[in-house]
């Protein structure tokens, strides 16, 4: 889940651990509010992956785990 406060090209990106991007789940123009996104990972082997958000001038990155 993720918040914007005012309209902003928003884009949301999975990583791998050597920073390829391996996924992107948002790219789009996105108003105001409040967002969810499902990130199935079925394709994916277990590991360590990092998203980054991106909407305007704000880029943030995090670290998940995926486990089978």
């Amino acid at each position: 889940m993720y918040s914007i406060p005012k309209a902003e090209l928003v884009s949301l990106n999975v990583c791998n651990a050597i920073g390829q991007e391996v996924a992107t789940l948002v790219h789009r123009q996105q108003s105001a509010g409040y967002y969810e996104v499902n990130f199935d990972a079925d394709r994916f082997a277990s590991g360590v992956y990092f998203y980054v958000i991106r909407a305007g001038d704000y880029a943030a990155t995090r670290k998940m785990m995926t486990l089978k």
